[in-house]
């Protein structure tokens, strides 16, 4: 299996020649979702704010995506906002919305000349309009890219995404476009708002929880999971290698 050659600015950046040397290219994942989870917990391991916790885990996003793209990942899923998150205080929901947009803004210019394309999943209906709005003109900035996708899920949750899909083909139904007969796995997945991108190879989750947590639940049928201890804020670019190493060395079978 052909390894990743040492590239000088991946290595001084990132990883050392001798990490990258373990990297088998042919088998980078092409599709990599993640559950960031922690950053609370880290805030409160460390006596900071809530929103401290938050900030750094964007910070943690930026460096992943760059570390993703210089590995070979073409597709990156990260779950931001969830719609059981509704459910936090309307302080911390404040604060992750005006954060995602601060987040959106700054990393705009450096998403573009780094040819990082931007979309979201989730039922956007309920996001505020400014929010809507940038993220609009974020897409439509990086639409052009072709490093790496970075898909943020927002107002995410798997059961509302498959009731979603259902609803859609309910109606289709009635307006005579689908007939029962036509309805296979394919066509179901054409509904989801995943469908213009292949599955998950790798599903990453941070901070020890063994849980899905509603993220991906038709999605992931046959990723491969890596779980770390380390809560988001703490996880970097040498522990991504690691969960990329991990799945490389796997024997993916498809249920056989």
């Amino acid at each position: 299996m052909t390894t990743i050659l040492a590239d000088p600015e991946l290595e001084n950046e990132f990883f050392s020649s001798e990490e990258l040397m373990r990297i088998k290219k042919g088998k980078v994942p092409h599709h990599v979702a993640i559950i960031m989870d922690g950053n609370r917990r880290w805030a409160k391991k460390y006596g900071l704010s809530q929103a401290a916790g938050h900030r750094r885990g964007a910070e943690i996003l930026t460096r992943i995506v760059r570390a993703a793209a210089k590995l070979g990942v073409k597709v990156l899923t990260v779950y931001a906002f969830s719609t059981e998150n509704w459910n936090r205080s309307r302080l911390e929901i404040e604060t992750l919305m005006q954060l995602l947009k601060f987040y959106l803004l700054k990393q705009q210019p450096q998403m573009v000349r780094e040819g990082v394309k931007l979309d979201t999943i989730g039922d956007l209906n309920r996001l505020p309009d400014q929010i809507k709005k940038i993220l609009h003109d974020v897409k439509l900035a990086t639409k052009d890219g072709e490093s790496i996708e970075l898909v943020i899920a927002l107002n995410y949750g798997g059961r509302n995404e498959i009731l979603r899909a259902t609803k859609a083909i309910l109606k289709d139904g009635i307006e005579g476009k689908i007939r029962p007969e036509d309805l296979s796995e394919v066509v179901f997945s054409k509904y989801l708002d995943t469908f213009r991108w292949k599955d998950p190879d790798l599903l990453i989750r941070t901070s020890g929880e063994k849980r899905i947590s509603n993220f991906l639940l038709w999605q992931i049928s046959y990723a491969e999971i890596f779980i770390t201890d380390l809560y988001w804020p703490d996880f970097d670019e040498e522990e991504f290698l690691r969960a990329i190493i991990e799945y490389q060395n796997r024997e993916i079978r498809f249920g056989k």
